[in-house]
């Protein structure tokens, strides 16, 4: 039945009648500007090895999922991005959304967090707890999460630069509750290349920064065996405004540079491999998202058997986290981004996520109102129970347009690898401006699109509403926020015993210099309360400070 002479005459029957129709005057492409096949058939997969290409969920490839039940099993973990103020002004949002049935907690942190300074640092003025919760110490770490079992719960930090400090800071909250590290769960971004790729909350040059990551590797695997050393992070890239081919390479290449530095450091692939797992971007081109998530485990899983020698089934595995995307959501009708939140976590979904965020309709103007994240929490809670697609694993598989889609994106991000790799790596790709170009080049055709009508965003360059005012609720960060985080921080370097911090940031600072691991060190740092900022500027003076260079 599957053959081409069973089908052939009526697809040239089918051919010689579309000829003849008009056609509306829409684009036909992707939202990443990939054209599309008027219609999809067995010609297109015709070829399709089912074991080599898809295989069963929990079987090699992975195609079709990590785990035999998927959610059947167990649904996703939901989760909301939630971050603000003070530790204790998110503390309450954390346990009004655990109150509200999410199950897992996920970090977000103020610029000068992110960015390694202390609140009171001259450059913090005016930025702190506004798109994030400050966090500047110990002290800091133990109010956010004060009533919470860490050992009960997981927790994603989005944190890169600074990764190794606030998790230090958390394992050392935990560890002050009397919870050993081998029994706290979470995942820290930790994704230095992503940076100079696309986010550029860098701090120090990349060949320290690997270093920092190596010892996180390292030091996880042989004491936070529960923890996610590495979200190798491709929502950042989408949301610079890559394409979802280059979303789905420079992912999966970043992955494997880190890959190859822990060999090089001389760690057993296997002994950190199963950690690492993955964040991607949820966009709106429904099976352009669903194909790109399907790809992505298939490519990983052959990569990390054939190329790197991994024994280890979970080392095959490329588990990831979805973030809806926030560059989707528009200031004008903010009520439509639920809409969009919707149709982005159930590609998420049918495309096998192991945890998901989904955006509140007010992100684009706010930080979230807690109405707003309740929604975007009850969308999730409403795709796990009342659509039905959790009831059978990889719904869409088979599907002839999905197939040819995830064959495709597979076989665009194979010839990424090849110019990476002709460049010398990820690095090198980096200091060349490689990807940050790519990125640009399609940011540039995509808003060329919008301009020009043929991609439509309604409310935004079509379906206008004359006059419309914005009538929700918004969060607002008083700036006595930040006067009260700055006292609190500065009470508490009185507090604590100076003489003891400087000798530990003193031995911070020999062991930099060395090769011994420093999540050892700066775990003592962070057990005596010395801050983020001093931890940063202790290993500034060894390791130096990145500079993007000029790209034209």
């Amino acid at each position: 039945m599957s053959s081409k002479k069973s089908y052939g005459p009526s697809k040239k029957k089918y051919e010689e009648e579309y000829s003849k129709l008009s056609l509306q005057d829409i684009d036909f492409t992707t939202v990443s500007g990939a054209p599309v096949r008027k219609l999809a058939d067995p010609a297109d997969i015709e070829d399709l090895d089912y074991v080599e290409e898809l295989g069963f969920p929990g079987q090699y490839p992975y195609t079709r999922g990590v785990y035999p039940t998927m959610y059947r099993g167990r649904f996703w973990t939901m989760r909301q991005f939630a971050g603000f103020g003070t530790a204790s002004d998110t503390n309450e949002r954390y346990h009004y959304l655990l109150d509200h049935g999410q199950t897992g907690l996920s970090v977000a942190f103020d610029m000068p967090t992110i960015m390694g300074y202390d609140s009171d640092h001259k450059r913090s003025e005016g930025e702190v707890g506004r798109c994030g919760v400050a966090i500047d110490s110990l002290r800091d770490m133990e109010i956010l999460f004060d009533g919470i079992d860490l050992s009960g719960i997981t927790t994603s930090m989005t944190i890169n630069a600074p990764a190794s400090i606030l998790l230090a800071f958390y394992l050392s909250a935990g560890g002050k509750k009397g919870i050993s590290f081998d029994r706290m769960g979470g995942t820290i971004q930790n994704d230095i290349l992503k940076e100079y790729i696309a986010q550029k909350s860098w701090i120090f040059p990349p060949e320290p920064s690997l270093r920092l990551i190596t010892d996180i590797l390292a030091f996880c695997s042989d004491h936070v065996p529960r923890w996610n050393t590495i979200s190798i992070s491709g929502y950042h890239i989408r949301e610079a405004g890559s394409t979802a081919v280059q979303e789905l390479a420079f992912t999966l290449a970043d992955g494997f540079a880190y890959v190859e530095a822990g060999i090089v450091a001389g760690l057993d692939v296997d002994r950190f491999a199963p950690r690492l797992s993955f964040f991607f971007n949820a966009h709106l081109d429904f099976f352009e998202e669903i194909a790109k998530y399907r790809a992505a485990r298939r490519i990983w899983a052959k990569r990390m058997k054939e190329k790197y020698g991994a024994k280890d089934e979970r080392s095959l595995l490329l588990r990831f986290h979805t973030q809806t995307a926030g560059c989707t959501l528009t200031a004008q009708q903010p009520e439509n981004n639920i809409v969009r939140t919707a149709f982005q976590g159930l590609s998420a979904v049918l495309g096998g996520t192991q945890s998901l965020h989904t955006n509140s309709m007010d992100e684009t103007l706010a930080l979230p109102s807690e109405k707003a994240v309740k929604i975007a929490l009850r969308t999730q809670q409403i795709i796990a129970h009342e659509t039905g697609v959790i009831n059978t694993a990889d719904p869409l598989a088979g599907s002839y347009f999905v197939e040819a889609l995830t064959r495709d994106m597979e076989e665009e991000a194979e010839k990424y690898f090849k110019k990476i790799d002709e460049f010398g790596g990820v690095v090198k790709a980096i200091e060349e401006g490689f990807f940050q170009k790519e990125i640009g080049k399609a940011a540039y055709e995509y808003q060329k699109a919008v301009e020009a009508k043929r991609k439509i965003i309604v409310g935004l360059n079509e379906f206008q509403m004359e006059g419309e005012k914005i009538d929700i609720p918004l969060l607002r960060i008083d700036h006595a926020v930040e006067e009260s985080q700055c006292k609190a921080l500065q009470k508490m370097r009185k507090e604590r015993d100076n003489d003891k911090a400087a000798r530990e940031l003193d031995l911070l600072s020999k062991a930099a210099r060395g090769t011994d691991n420093l999540m050892v060190n700066i775990i003592d740092c962070a057990k005596c309360y010395c801050t983020e900022g001093e931890i940063i500027e202790t290993l500034k003076k060894v390791f130096g400070e990145y500079q993007e260079p000029l790209f034209y």
